[in-house]
């Protein structure tokens, strides 16, 4: 994502060409970084991997979390 650009706004009208980043998905969501990083020791949030000593997310892993997240909430 180019800097200054919204990643909701970016993932609500396409994916990024990229993977994204901790900070990208604590931007997106409006929470605080270290939420970012208990949800993926919890394995609560949309799923990550590491490359090297980093994490990385696929956009398309975390749109189906949120899909899965908004079902699962219609639900209750």
């Amino acid at each position: 994502m180019k800097p200054g650009s919204d990643p909701q706004a970016v993932l609500r009208s396409g994916l990024p060409d990229r993977y994204l980043t901790p900070e990208d998905i604590s931007a997106m969501f409006s929470v605080p970084i270290e939420t970012v990083y208990h949800w993926r020791k919890q394995r609560t949030g949309p799923p990550g991997f590491r490359v090297g000593r980093h994490v990385r997310y696929d956009p398309v892993a975390v749109q189906a979390w949120v899909t899965e997240q908004s079902e699962l909430d219609a639900a209750a």
